[in-house]
Order: C-alpha cells, then structure tokens, then sequence
C-alpha cells in the first residue's frame, strides 16, 4: 500500500441522522473527512486526472450519504462512506472520519464522532 494519500478535510452538510427523535425531525451539521490512499506517483508526473481519484465525484458521493435517508448511528455513516469509496475508486485504503459538533446531550463538548479505517480486499 502506498503512502500517498488524497486529504479531504472538513466536508460540511447537514443531515438527520441520530437515536433521538428530534435528530431525526430537527437535524444537524456532519464534519467529514477522507483520506484516500493510493499511489500519486503517476497523477503528479503526467498531471493526468484518470491516474488519480476526483474528489469532485467522492464529495458528490459523501453528500448523498450524509445528506440522504436518516440512520441511527454515525458509524453507519462512516461505514456506508467507507464502503462507496472502495468500491467505485481505484484507492488501496480510506480513512473517514464522522463528527457531530451539535450533538444533543447535556455537556459542553467541540463534538462527538467516529472514525473508521477500511482497506481493499485483495
């Protein structure tokens, strides 16, 4: 596997995800990021976009999760996340990350959230 990595960071939408039911009905903002890894080695000497991923197409992909039918847990999230990406990008590994920074519970926190690290099965 390769160390190169393509970073996403601090993808913002707004879904209705969550146990409670006004998380369901009110909704809330999801931080994402994605770590892709895959070779870059070719994308940076050919300046070719096919030697790479789109990020434009994972975003696209991650909005439609998130934004999408309501689940219960964000590490449902982040696995539905984890799993689109392997299976429609020619990456090695993902890392995604799933945060809540307006979590309704009775404590001052930045945020609650997941992360996951998933690789291709050979």
């Amino acid at each position: 596997m390769s160390d190169d990595r393509v970073l996403m960071r601090g993808l913002l939408f707004y879904g209705y995800h969550g146990v409670m039911p006004e998380e369901n009905r009110l909704g809330q903002r999801f931080i994402v990021d994605i770590d892709l890894s895959m070779p870059l080695g070719d994308a940076g000497r050919t300046d070719d976009l096919t030697k790479t991923v789109d990020y434009v197409a994972v975003l696209g992909d991650v909005r439609r999760i998130v934004e999408g039918p309501p689940l219960k847990l964000i590490e449902t999230v982040a696995e539905q996340i984890a799993a689109k990406v392997l299976h429609d990008y020619a990456v090695d590994a993902v890392r995604v990350r799933v945060r809540k920074p307006d979590v309704p519970i009775p404590a001052a926190l930045e945020y609650v959230g997941v992360e996951i690290h998933r690789r291709r099965s050979k």
